[in-house]
């Protein structure tokens, strides 16, 4: 699971602010044009990002894993025609949702840039700066919780599933091992919400903490500059010329 890490790349010297608009540019601009030569390009433009976070492709794409299999799967029944009486299969209708995958994983691909350069409590401040009132301070709260929250529980999932291998629990039918490892997955996740909710109160959650304070920098004239080239790219694509 993507998580942040330290570093001093580009990517980690930018304001939260600045990477979380260049996202959301970047997949506006994907969505607009998702053709063959536009996703070329968007595929240069999310080498880009990756550079700047000193991320390699192969671990973001790792990051990934358990959403793959939904971008493959896309594809794959496309191509299946059930006609009556029989089935039948047509290559050629795969090559709408083969691209639309491919638009998704470049998206997650420069997301995985930011989960990686950005500490999850500059995240809370951006987001409850962007958005203001108490709905910024609940969705700020909620993306914390889920960047901390989320990477315990698969580990918690790997660790029971290691132990049930450990036990000679491959020899068991998928059905069992599932039932097995989703039942202890279940307990633990209610266990750490359990535990979660008495942190809060111990800690006396507040609604509006002390949040890092956020400043532009030099460095961020150059993520704007390219959020701007963007959101231009995909405003030629909508509005007719």
């Amino acid at each position: 699971m993507l998580s942040y890490t330290p570093g001093d790349s580009l990517a980690h010297r930018l304001d939260p602010r600045t990477k979380l608009l260049a996202q959301a540019a970047f997949a506006a601009a994907a969505f607009v044009y998702t053709t063959p030569r536009g996703l070329a390009g968007f595929t240069l433009v999310a080498a880009v990002f990756l550079a700047a976070g000193r991320l390699s492709p192969v671990d973001a794409i790792r990051g990934y894993l358990p959403a793959l299999p939904f971008l493959v799967a896309g594809p794959v029944v496309s191509v299946v025609e059930i006609r009556p009486w029989s089935v039948g299969v047509d290559p050629g209708a795969a090559t709408g949702p083969v691209l639309a995958s491919y638009r998704v994983l470049l998206v997650l691909a420069v997301s995985a840039v930011y989960l990686h350069t950005t500490p999850v409590r500059e995240s809370r401040a951006a987001i409850q700066r962007l958005v203001p009132g108490r709905p910024g301070r609940l969705l700020g709260v909620g993306v914390a919780l889920v960047f901390r929250f989320l990477p315990l529980l698969r580990a918690d999932l790997r660790r029971v599933r290691d132990a049930s291998a450990a036990r000679v629990g491959g020899e068991q039918g998928l059905r069992d091992r599932m039932t097995v490892v989703a039942a202890a997955g279940i307990r633990r996740a209610l266990g750490r919400a359990d535990q979660l909710a008495l942190a809060l109160r111990a800690r006396c959650f507040a609604w509006n903490p002390t949040l890092p304070e956020l400043r532009f920098g030099r460095a961020d004239a150059v993520g704007l500059a390219v959020t701007a080239g963007l959101v231009g790219v995909a405003v030629v694509g909508v509005v007719p010329v």
